[in-house]
């Protein structure tokens, strides 16, 4: 492990960099492909959109069902946990309470989620503002803390592009944007930020060599990231599996927000150890350079003047 951890410490910065940036520069192209594609970078949720959709327990298949629900505006119709999950787009409220009365009627234990058109706008707006504030707010509170430019650019674009995969990874199995998505994607910015800020206190302000430095917060960081791993993948198993160990149902919200914070801390490990750490050690390596160069014109000057 200490020499892997030491031929990986030794790689050139380039190297470091060249497959984060290339698996950013993919991760883009999904969401613009589903841009021009749909008119949106990732599926909007019922929350952000509007409509209805409705957990059924039934033994009915996917094709009976899209009969059933032929005459509702009927958008996609899946198996979400064990339990049928129907999904209706906008209709007008003489049609919505036609289907409301008909799911009440024939499965007494569905449960309805529904949202209006104009508020699922409104909603929309403000979740995109929190996330541009947020990591607006973040981008300050790094430029305060290093005031220098290349460590705080670091940090943002590694936090940038851990959002921008777990996003792509979303359209990639067909997760939508939903309120517990967007929790997560806030709470994966403090998390990249966290890493980040780590490697980057412990290469620039710390003393050793820059290959010591970087193996020593590597390993606080991976324990850090595995543990909360641990913790979010517990949640995922729980949430999607209750409903087989006892009267439970499965919790969808939950299971979003561990799936995206699964996707956003594997994407952070590469970032962290990877761009990040690529970047901040071509920066240290060119201050040293710069420093031994203003050394050595120092000596110069002194050589001169005992001449």
């Amino acid at each position: 492990m200490s020499i892997d951890l030491e031929v990986y410490a030794r790689l050139p910065p380039k190297k470091m960099i060249i497959i984060p940036i290339i698996i950013l520069l993919i991760a883009l192209s999904i969401l613009g492909f589903s841009y021009l594609r749909t008119g949106e970078p990732v599926a909007m949720g019922v929350a952000f959109k509007g409509g209805t959709v409705a957990y059924l327990t039934t033994d009915e298949s996917d094709a009976e069902l899209e009969v059933a629900f032929a005459d509702y505006n009927l958008i996609d119709v899946r198996t979400s946990s064990g339990r049928k999950m129907v999904q209706f787009g906008p209709m007008d409220e003489d049609t919505k309470d036609r289907l409301l009365a008909y799911i009440n009627s024939n499965y007494p234990d569905a449960q309805i989620e529904d949202m209006g058109e104009e508020f699922s706008r409104e909603q929309q707006h403000q979740a995109l503002w929190a996330l541009l504030i947020a990591f607006i707010l973040m981008a300050v509170v790094v430029f305060i803390v290093f005031r220098t430019a290349v460590p705080a650019l670091a940090v943002i674009l590694s936090a940038f592009s851990d959002i921008v995969i777990a996003v792509a990874c979303m359209n990639i199995f067909g997760i939508e944007l939903t309120l517990g998505t967007v929790a997560a994607l806030l709470m994966l910015i403090g998390y990249s930020v966290d890493s980040d800020i780590l490697l980057t206190t412990r290469l620039l302000k710390r003393e050793g060599s820059l290959e010591e430095k970087i193996i020593k917060a590597m390993k606080t960081g991976f324990t850090m990231t595995g543990t909360t791993l641990s913790a979010i993948t517990v949640l995922f198993l729980v949430s999607t599996s209750m409903y087989l160990i006892s009267s439970y149902t499965a919790i969808p919200i939950l299971r979003d927000i561990s799936v995206v914070l699964i996707f956003g801390l594997l994407a952070d490990l590469m970032n962290t150890w990877l761009l990040n750490t690529g970047i901040l050690k071509w920066y240290a390596l060119r201050v040293e350079a710069k420093k031994e160069l203003e050394r050595k014109s120092k000596r110069g000057k002194k050589a001169g003047k005992k001449r």
